[in-house]
């Protein structure tokens, strides 16, 4: 699995290819206009990507009404897009622009593995992040008070560990060229059980569980919109008060646990509240009102898992279906294909920060107060 272009040759498989050049010679780069476009294009999405997770970063750590379970998750997948922005991109620019690879073996083993890396954890944080919701919103108040920092930085750390055992096993096969004049520094599919571990453990096995999480998440609010219908005949009866609240406990629960915030702590206070005063068996029409609040969250939170699976989908979708069909020699993608591909995926370490703060009240006054700060500066 390559996270950066891959440029096919008649040369037999190898999972890094390596070409030693034939003579010392420096290689004059044709730097037509086209080619001044895509790197002007390629230099601007890397730039956003960097300011956008930095803003991300900043927003988190600055503001103490952030520091919460349920951001730190989003902070730290800010921070793996960072590197990616940080330390893969800029690379991938280079090497597309000079058309070959100047930098030596050692620059190569390791920005072929620090891109593995780092794009696989920024995909797996994302399943944690809908695993983390869906516990949020199924399990609202036993898991805000299981849910710390501590669980938190648990489940980072084996997100990385993950990540740095998917990336870790090509450096055993990979051969040593003996001379620095390398022309190709790229990753090959001639061991095809590690590309199907890689792309398995790196992108379907996470997309499934991704898939399935929203899933219930969506059904769940299907659901308690159902349910909710059916108790508003009920909420003016003393008889039925308990039953009521219970649904009311777990309709609110979703409603509070915004998908763009998650935390169930904040959920669990308004649960109490709402519980002290049942203003339901007084105020019906003010139920009902709550009630449309609620379902206008629910479509909301609907169009929000849209917007994320359909980001996270066509940004890598293409790019690990390409590397499967590759490593079963049933493909082989043109150059600029491949950069395509390859790009389409990082261009989700852009889109992710979006996503996941920018329909947030709090991120959203986060980022003012940073810019207010960068004009007084």
């Amino acid at each position: 699995m390559d996270m950066d272009s891959e440029r096919i040759t008649s040369e037999p498989p190898n999972i890094t290819n390596c070409t030693e050049s034939p003579a010392d010679t420096l290689q004059v780069v044709r730097f037509t206009d086209g080619m001044a476009v895509v790197v002007f294009i390629l230099c601007l999405l890397t730039l956003l990507t960097a300011l956008i997770n930095g803003a991300v970063i900043l927003a988190i750590c600055t503001t103490k009404k952030l520091h919460l379970p349920a951001n730190y998750l989003i902070c730290s997948l800010a921070i793996t897009d960072f590197l990616v922005a940080l330390l893969v991109m800029p690379i991938s620019i280079l090497y597309i622009t000079m058309e070959t690879w100047s930098l030596g073996q050692v620059v190569c083993e390791m920005w072929l593995s620090i891109d593995m890396t780092c794009c696989t954890c920024s995909i797996l944080h994302l399943c944690v992040i809908a695993l983390d919701r869906y516990w949020a919103i199924t399990k609202a108040i036993e898991y805000a008070r299981k849910r710390s920092a501590r669980r938190i930085g648990i489940m980072v750390g084996i997100v990385w560990i993950i990540s740095i055992f998917i990336s870790i096993p090509p450096l055993f096969w990979r051969q040593r060229s003996s001379t620095d004049g390398l022309q190709q520094c790229i990753i090959e599919h001639d061991h095809l059980g590690y590309t199907i571990y890689s792309t398995l453990g790196a992108f379907y096995i996470p997309m499934i569980v991704i898939l399935i999480l929203y899933y219930r998440i969506y059904n769940a609010a299907k659901t308690l919109y159902q349910k909710r219908g059916s108790s508003r005949h009920l909420s003016s009866r003393s008889m039925g008060s308990q039953n009521s609240m219970d649904h009311c406990r777990v309709s609110h629960t979703f409603c509070v646990s915004d998908l763009s915030n998650s935390d169930p702590t904040l959920a669990s206070e308004k649960l109490n509240t709402s519980i002290r005063v049942p203003s339901f068996e007084t105020d019906v029409d003010g139920q009902d009102e709550k009630n449309q609040i609620c379902t206008t969250r629910e479509r909301k939170a609907a169009r929000i898992l849209g917007l994320i699976l359909g980001a996270f989908i066509v940004c890598w979708l293409p790019f690990f279906l390409k590397e499967l069909l590759v490593g079963l020699q049933v493909l082989q993608p043109s150059q600029h294909l491949s950069d395509l591909l390859t790009w389409l995926g990082y261009i989700n370490s852009l889109i992710n920060p979006l996503l996941y703060t920018s329909f947030n009240d709090d991120f959203k006054l986060a980022f003012k107060k940073l810019l207010r700060r960068k004009e007084h500066a």
